[in-house]
C-alpha cells in the first residue's frame, strides 16, 4: 500500500506491528518456547545445585578446574573477573552457565561458514601494491595497521575514492534516494533495523520501481527485528515487490548463544560504485522525522569510487551465509574506472566469531599513535580495562582526548554504565561532554585532523565483542576537516562534565552502575 503522496510504501497496516502483535503472532510462539526452554535450563541448573552437599568434592574440583580454564583462556580480563565472580557466588550454577555459553551451542554451524567464506574470499579483491606504497610513505603507523587488518579479511586500501561526510541522517537520507535512483544492476541493503515509516517507506518506493526495472535488489537484517518491528513474514512481503530479503539470525525456537552475535551494520551498495556506511539505520528517529530521545545525532558516510567495492564483499560475504553456491565475482569484477582523488580509505569489517577485536584495536591504534587531539562520537561507554587505559593514557601523555555522549540516553542501564568510567577518565584529563539535545548515536573518531573513522563501532562491549560491524577508516581525506567542524559545532551544544556533576539529575543510577559493572561484559 502507499500514501496518498505515492511516495511512502507500507506493508503493514497501522496497528499491526509492535510488541503486543509480536506476543500474540507465530513469533509469540516462538519466545513462549524460548522461554520455556530457558526455565528448563533453569531447573536443571537448580536440581544440580540441590545436589552440591554431596558433591562437594567435585563441585570444589569442577569450579577450580573452570578458574584454571579461565585463567589461561584469551577471554577478556575484564570478561574473566566477571565470570570468577559468577562462579565464586554460585559454583555449580555458575560453572555450568560458562559452560554453556563456551560451548558454542547453536553457532558452530555460523562460526564455521563465517571462517570458510573468509578464506574463500581472502584475496578475492587484490590489494594494489603502488597504493600500499605510497600509503607507508605517507603514513608509516597507520600502514601497520593496515597490514594488520588485512590479515583478518579482505580490506584494501583504495585510493581514487570521493567520500562524503553526512553529519545528520537527513543528510544522509537525502542524498541516499538520489543514488538509489541512479541504480541500473544492483542494489544492496543490510542494517540493523528497518522499521516501516517515512524514511523506509521513501525507499522501498524507489525499491520497489527499481526491482520493476530489473535491477537486483536485495534487503538483509537484523532478526532482532522481527520482536517488536516488523512481522515474521516481512521477507515474503518484499518478495512480492521483485526485492529479494533476508533475516540474519531470525528467532527460532532453541535456546541458543547463537542470539548473542547480531548483525548490527548498516550497508547500502549501489552498482559497486557507491556506497553508504555509517550510525543511521532505516527508521524515522535517525533522520528526525519524530523525536524519541531528543534531537537524534547520527553521521554517515558515502563512498564513490574504488573502495565502494569493499562494502559490496561485505555484503555478498553476510548474504551467502545461507547460500550453498556463493557467488561473488560477477558484482567484484568490473573496473570502476574511479576519477583521481587524494587522500587512502580503507572500508573494515569486524568478525566476532574469528577471535579478533579488530574494530577496538583500530581505535586503540588511532590513541596510541594520536600527537594532538582524538574527538570522538559514541552513544554508550562501556569499557574494558585495554579501552579505559588507552583512553587515559593518552590523555595522560598530553593528547586532548575529548569524548561527546548522549545528553537524554535511549537506555538507562547503558548510560549508568557509562558514567561509572567518568572519574576515572577525568582524573587522566580525558574531556567528557553531553550532548543536551538529545542522543548521540554517531560512532566518530577523529585524529590530529589527518585520519578518520566513522561506522557502526560503538564503545561497548556488545559492539567490541559480540556483533558483526563495519567501518570506513579514512587517512588524508577531503572530508576530515568537516568531520572535526562538526566534531566542534556538536561540542558547542554539550555541557562540559566534571566530576560533581557526573550524577546531576541521576544520582538513583549511582548504585544501579556500581552494581551492574561487575557484570557489563555479560550484558
Amino acid at each position: 500500500m502507499e500514501d496518498k503522496d505515492g511516495k511512502i510504501v507500507r506493508l503493514i497496516k497501522h496497528g499491526r506491528k509492535g510488541l503486543i502483535h509480536a506476543l500474540f503472532s507465530r513469533l509469540g510462539l516462538v519466545i513462549l518456547l524460548l522461554v520455556l526452554q530457558v526455565l528448563f535450563l533453569l531447573g536443571v541448573f537448580k536440581w544440580f545445585e540441590g545436589l552440591l552437599p554431596h558433591i562437594w568434592g567435585a563441585t570444589v574440583l569442577m569450579m577450580a578446574g573452570v578458574v584454571i580454564y579461565l585463567l589461561n583462556s584469551r577471554i577478556d580480563p575484564s570478561a574473566k573477573m566477571t565470570w570468577l565472580i559468577i562462579i565464586l557466588l554460585m559454583p555449580v550454577f555458575g560453572a555450568l552457565l560458562f559452560w554453556y555459553t563456551q560451548s558454542e551451542v547453536g553457532h558452530r554451524a555460523l562460526k564455521m561458514r563465517m571462517d570458510h567464506l573468509l578464506r574463500q574470499t581472502k584475496e578475492v579483491i587484490p590489494q594494489s601494491e603502488p597504493v600500499m606504497e605510497r600509503f607507508s610513505e605517507a603514513t608509516p603507523g597507520a600502514a601497520a595497521l593496515a597490514k594488520y587488518i588485512s590479515r583478518t579479511g579482505c580490506y584494501p586500501v583504495y585510493e581514487n575514492t570521493e567520500v562524503t561526510y553526512f553529519p545528520l541522517g537527513e543528510y544522509k537520507f537525502e542524498e541516499m534516494l538520489r543514488q538509489l535512483e541512479k541504480a541500473q544492476k544492483y542494489i544492496f541493503l543490510e542494517y540493523f533495523i528497518v522499521d516501516e515509516g517515512v524514511m523506509w517507506g521513501r525507499v522501498l518506493d524507489v525499491l520497489k520501481r527499481k526491482a520493476k526495472e530489473g535491477v537486483d535488489v536485495r534487503v538483509m537484517y537484523d532478526g532482532t527485528c522481527e520482536f517488536s518491528l516488523l512481522p515474521r513474514d516481512y521477507p515474503k512481503r518484499l518478495k512480492k515487490l521483485g526485492i529479494k530479503c533476508k533475516v540474519f539470525a531470525p528467532l527460532t525456537p532453541f535456546v541458543s548463544t547463537y542470539y548473542n552475535y547480531r548483525d548490527h551494520r548498516k550497508i547500502m551498495v549501489i552498482d559497486g560504485h557507491t556506497a553508504f556506511n555509517g550510525g543511521v539505520n532505516l527508521a524515522d528517529e535517525y533522520i528526525n522525522e519524530f523525536e524519541k530521545h531528543g534531537h537524534w545525532k547520527d553521521t554517515a558516510v558515502m563512498l564513490r569510487g574504488d573502495a565502494a567495492k569493499s562494502f559490496t564483499l561485505m555484503f555478498l560475504q553476510m548474504w551467502n551465509i545461507t547460500e550453498r553456491e556463493p557467488v561473488f565475482d560477477p558484482f567484484l569484477e568490473e573496473d570502476l574506472s574511479a576519477a583521481p582523488v587524494g587522500g587512502f580509505v580503507m572500508p573494515y569489517g569486524d568478525c566476532p566469531l574469528d577471535g579478533e577485536r579488530v574494530g577496538e584495536r583500530v581505535y586503540l591504534d588511532m590513541l596510541n599513535r594520536a600527537q594532538s587531539y582524538v574527538h570522538i562520537m559514541s552513544p554508550y561507554l562501556i569499557l574494558d580495562a585495554e579501552m579505559e587505559n588507552a583512553l587515559r593514557y593518552a590523555a595522560e601523555r598530553g593528547v586532548e582526548v575529548s569524548l561527546i555522549l548522549p545528553g537524554i540516553p535511549d537506555k538507562k542501564i547503558p548510560y549508568a554504565l557509562a558514567k561509572t568510567h567518568y572519574s576515572a577518565l577525568l582524573d587522566a584529563g580525558v574531556h567528557i561532554y553531553e550532548y543536551m539535545p538529545g542522543f548521540v548515536h554517531a560512532k566518530v573518531f577523529v585524529a590530529d585532523g589527518k585520519e578518520a573513522v566513522v561506522g557502526t563501532i560503538n564503545l561497548d562491549y556488545r559492539s567490541l565483542y559480540h556483533h558483526f560491524e563495519c567501518a570506513t577508516y579514512m587517512n588524508g581525506v577531503g572530508c576530515i576537516p568537516e568531520m572535526e567542524d562538526d566534531y566542534k559545532k556538536t561540542r558547542d551544544q554539550c555541557r562540559s562534565v566534571v566530576k560533581s556533576t557526573i550524577w546531576e539529575g541521576h544520582r538513583g543510577l549511582r548504585v544501579v552502575g556500581a552494581v551492574l559493572k561487575a557484570v557489563a561484559p555479560l550484558l
